[in-house]
Formats: C-alpha cells, structure tokens, sequence
C-alpha cells in the first residue's frame, strides 16, 4: 500500500469515527478537522428535514448520537442525497448496536419511517392515475396508485411528539392510507380495518374485478356479501376512486 492510499484510509476513518482514530500523521489536524465538522453538520442537516418529530422528541445530543452512529457503522452505497434517508432508516433497523447505549423510544423506528414515507412521496416521480369510469368499478380489476400507500404501525405514530410519546403500544395498530394530492402535498388519513385490507388486497390480487374484491373481502371478515355490504363497499371504492387512490386496469 504506497503513502496516498494508507493517508487516505487514516484520512476515512478519523472522519468516520474521530473517537476512535487519530488524523493521518502528515496532515494539520485544524485542517482535517474542518473536514470532519463539515461532513458531519452537512449528514445531519439532510437528514434533519426528513425527520424533525424524531429530533424533537430524542433531542439534538442523541441525534448526534444517531448520526454519529451512522457514519461510523454503515456502509450506504447509494451516490444520491435523495436516498441518504432511506439508508438511515435501514441503518436503525439492521444495525442496533447505538440504540442499545442508553434508553430509546420503543417507538423510533416506526415514527422515522413515517416521516421518511411523506418526502419519497413528495420526491416521487410515479405519475398520477388517469381518469376511468367509476362505473365500472364492480366489473373491471382495480390498481393501487403509486402515489397512495396504505400502512400499519404498531405505534399511532401520526400522533407522536415531545407532548405524547406512550411507553405501551396500543392493542390495535394504527392502519393509514398517505396519498400525494395534485398540488404535491402529502395526506396521511386513517382507515378501518377493512378499508385497509381492501387495499391491501387490490394490490395482492390486480386480476379480480370490484366486486370479487368486495366479495372476497366479506369472506375474510365473515360478512355475507349481502346488498348493504356490497352498498359501502361501492361507496368505499367510488371515494377512494375520487381521490385518485385507485383506478380501473
């Protein structure tokens, strides 16, 4: 290994993790350390607009904690700031080691993936559906719009904040559906049960019309599949229609 490549390693590490390692022997250290404060604000502050309830409520030292973590453990591969966020979130869930130094809300990495799935919606480049008949809905398959994700947490995470952070999850889970408007805001609303699983069925099951969905919905619930039932169900799907969560194939 010649003399560039073994200050270049010194040079990553020390950056990396400064705790740890000293600056290459060769160099000012006042000068590698602007370097080093400077990756580490700029890290922090991209990933700051994607998660500021998260910071809000672990405060600005363990967020450094994190951030420092991040540098040190994970090897992210991607070259696009866009998907720096998305390799945070995998870092807080493969790699446990710095949330186990010191007490850590039970629900962060739920409430990180919350905050992240509002700015890959916001970024997205997934066109909206076109406009189809609503007529149509009980006879033709349906599809999910790429821009509308239904979800489930154990957490109520669109509640969490500083004020409300529960040390018990709830019995039920918390079932959302997030959705890009027109304008590029991002609306997160919350679902029955069913709502849910009707969408998570359109996508599991693209081949089957509105009312085989409807149908097989009731089967699961263990429902009959009656008029009044059939009635809601259409009225479920002629809104979500609306506001361009599903379309026809």
């Amino acid at each position: 290994m010649d003399n560039l490549e073994q200050q270049q390693r010194a040079l990553t590490r020390y950056l990396r993790d400064p705790d740890s390692h000293v600056p290459p022997a060769e160099m000012d250290t006042a000068r590698v350390n602007v370097y080093r404060d400077l990756l580490f604000n700029n890290l922090s502050q991209l990933l700051s607009g994607t998660f500021p309830v998260l910071i809000r409520i672990v405060g600005d030292q363990r967020w450094q904690m994190l951030i420092r973590g991040f540098l040190r453990d994970y090897r992210a591969q991607t070259p696009k700031f866009s998907e720096i966020a998305e390799t945070f979130l995998d870092y807080l869930a493969t790699q446990p080691a710095v949330l186990s130094e010191g007490e850590w809300p039970a629900f962060l990495l739920e409430l990180a993936h919350y905050e992240w799935v509002e700015m890959v919606l916001q970024q997205s480049d997934a066109d909206p559906l076109p406009a189809t008949d609503k007529g149509l809905l009980l006879e033709r398959p349906l599809r999910i719009s790429a821009l509308a994700w239904p979800l489930a947490y154990t957490w109520p995470v669109q509640w969490l904040g500083p004020d409300y952070q529960p040390s018990t999850a709830p019995a039920h889970p918390t079932l959302l559906l997030v959705r890009r408007e027109a304008d590029f805001s991002v609306k997160f609303s919350q679902l029955s049960p069913l709502a849910w699983r009707l969408l998570q069925r359109i996508g599991e099951l693209p081949s089957l019309t509105g009312r085989e969905q409807l149908q097989g919905l009731a089967q699961e619930a263990g429902q009959f599949a009656d008029e009044s039932f059939m009635a809601s169900g259409l009225a479920l799907l002629q809104q979500m229609h609306e506001d361009r969560v599903i379309g026809i194939t």
